[in-house]
């Protein structure tokens, strides 16, 4: 194998120790007499120059091939790094604790700019562009859409915004806005999805709806550009809950006949939206819960007459609430008020953002919220996660040999069984490495002009003025020691 092909970045790799390396080059193989030895290193490459005294016999040997100036082994290894949602520090202290020799965080940076990011671009836009063109051959697609917050809190620097496609469970769209971009991170969410939608706009893809929480400028913003919104159920039951949990909460008589209702009423919330295929269907079950509470099953509505339930006789009186109390004046004025009539008329009754919701969860695998990441940075690890959700979204359940279904059981949480899927798969890594080693190092000059053609805005720290080192020191100590500070950084600079 010629050292400079490309094709050897997927070759078999071992750990060499180097008093090993030494005693296979201090013999000279031809005369078999003690050989000079002289190693070249630069990181994981090491390099061994080796010349017998006495017939003059010389050759030079390399672990691993050179790109250019880059050892093939060191990009690898930073690729790999990056690819695979790991933490190049962290692999810093395995290193270091094992005597492996590893490259600086500097370079690692330097291999991300120049050759890792702009294959992480250039290999999400063509996913994306196939995902279009696929959407593109069917008629209006339905959406969910939601924001995260790249750190707790309401301060948050980053919101990435994800649209995903329900039928196919597949994410369409991703975008990155920064808080300085819109004047603060309460508006990053409208721009994300306005974004999103002008992007879908512009390749002439038509939305039917889009289901998402009860944001009030998302609310507005669709219905401006007249496109329907439904709500998540989750989202609305939590809340919803919350309110519930609170009141049941409170040291009344009224308070502890609630608290067992509460299960059932959390289930009726997801029984009216999945039941009805209207908005008003939903009100109806929705207001008929009050009179179910009081064991009243007939109502006055003609869209629901009547409690779908068997009517069985109980025992238990206690358990009702009684007709025009104070528990059932309590409770209506959380369950009908009118902000929550029209959000149940909105409730979604097919898709909901369950899986959106575990999109979020994953992309803590590549980017946590407790460290700090570039713009671009942060992008191109968002993109890892969605190229890995999009190839793992489907899985099939687990089975075994005999082919029966796999089950695992989750303690305490749940007591049921949930369905193991198979074992994720990761060939967006291989794809990425192939699109690495075989084309982005011959010519990256293309994929790089491709990356700078993403806007970058400005850092928050630009919109501050710097002070001088002697008035950060004099701020951060106390004001007993200020002055000897001062004068101290004034010797120094007359010296």
């Amino acid at each position: 194998m010629l050292f400079g092909q490309s094709s050897t970045y997927a070759d078999t790799k071992y750990i060499v120790f180097e008093t090993c390396l030494r005693e296979l080059f201090s013999t000279c193989p031809i005369c078999n007499s003690q050989s000079d030895m002289k190693l070249q290193r630069i990181s994981t490459y090491v390099a061994i120059r080796q010349l017998c005294p006495k017939c003059l016999y010389n050759r030079k040997w390399q672990s691993q091939p050179i790109i250019g100036s880059t050892p093939m082994g060191n990009l690898l290894l930073s690729a790999a790094t990056y690819f695979t949602e790991g933490s190049f520090i962290q692999l810093q202290k395995i290193f270091k604790a094992m005597e492996l020799k590893i490259h600086q965080y500097v370079t690692f940076r330097r291999h991300c700019r120049s050759f890792l990011e702009p294959a992480i671009v250039h290999k999400w836009r063509s996913e994306q562009r196939k995902i279009i063109q696929k959407l593109q051959e069917g008629g209006k697609i339905a959406l969910s859409g939601d924001m995260r917050a790249e750190f707790p809190g309401y301060s948050a620097k980053y919101g990435s915004y994800t649209l995903m496609h329900m039928h196919s469970n597949t994410i369409v769209d991703l975008q990155l806005v920064q808080s300085n971009e819109v004047g603060g991170s309460y508006h990053m969410e409208k721009e994300g999805l306005k974004r999103c939608l002008d992007l879908l706009e512009y390749d002439d893809l038509e939305v039917d709806y889009i289901v998402t929480d009860r944001h009030p400028q998302i609310q507005k913003y669709l219905r401006e550009r007249d496109i329907t919104l439904f709500y998540d159920v989750w989202h609305f039951e939590k809340g919803l809950s919350k309110k519930l949990d609170k009141l049941a909460k409170k040291k009344k008589n009224y308070c502890e006949l609630l608290r067992p209702w509460l299960r059932s009423i959390r289930n009726h919330v997801y029984w009216c939206a999945t039941s009805s295929t209207s908005g008003p269907e939903k009100v109806a079950k929705w207001t008929s819960l009050v009179n179910h509470l009081q064991n009243v099953h007939t109502h006055d509505n003609p869209i629901f007459p009547k409690c779908q339930h068997p009517l069985i006789a109980s025992n238990n009186q206690k358990k009702w609430f009684q007709q025009g109390s104070l528990a059932v004046h309590k409770v209506e004025q959380i369950l009908y008020i009118k902000r929550v009539l029209k959000d149940v008329e909105k409730l979604s009754h097919s898709f909901q953002t369950s899986s959106l919701e575990a999109f979020h969860s994953l992309i803590l695998r590549f980017a946590s919220k407790n460290v700090v990441f570039p713009f671009i940075g942060m992008l191109c690890r968002l993109y890892l996660a969605v190229l890995h959700h999009n190839e793992n979204a489907n899985r099939e359940q687990a089975t075994t040999k005999a082919g029966q279904a796999v089950y695992r059981m989750v303690f305490p949480k749940s007591k049921k069984g949930r369905p193991l899927k198979k074992e994720s798969t990761y060939t967006y890594v291989d794809e990425l490495l192939k699109l690495v080693f075989e084309e982005v190092v011959m010519d990256p000059s293309t994929f790089v002009e491709e990356l700078k053609s993403i806007p970058i805005p400005k850092p928050l720290c630009a919109e501050f003025v710097r002070p001088s080192k002697v008035e950060a020191i004099a701020i951060h100590v106390s004001r007993f020691s200020q002055a000897e500070v001062e004068s101290r950084c004034t010797l120094q600079s007359d010296l």
